[in-house]
């Protein structure tokens, strides 16, 4: 393995990691930013009142986008295995 190897591999990784991670980073963003402004209007200032709705969007995108998450993951892992086969020779 050379060092482009390492690097092309490294640089996958990270792609995939934030191509995956990213629904729930905009769900979470989105639910807390709307939470955030209903706080502001009505002067609750709950800490915890943002967890529940959060909790329960990330579940129902879960939900929805387990599908693509785990083609998604299954591809990179057969890619790995496949690379690490072509190392081993």
């Amino acid at each position: 393995m050379t060092e482009l190897d390492a690097v092309t591999l490294g640089r996958e990784f990270f792609y995939h990691a934030v191509l995956l991670t990213t629904p729930a980073l905009v769900v979470s963003l989105v639910i807390g930013f709307i939470i955030s402004i209903f706080q502001a209007v009505t002067n609750i200032q709950e800490q915890t009142l943002s967890f529940a709705p959060r909790i329960l969007a990330l579940a129902g995108l879960f939900v929805v986008t387990m599908p693509w998450l785990m083609q998604m993951s299954i591809y990179f892992t057969v890619q790995m295995f496949s690379r690490a086969a072509q190392a081993g020779h």
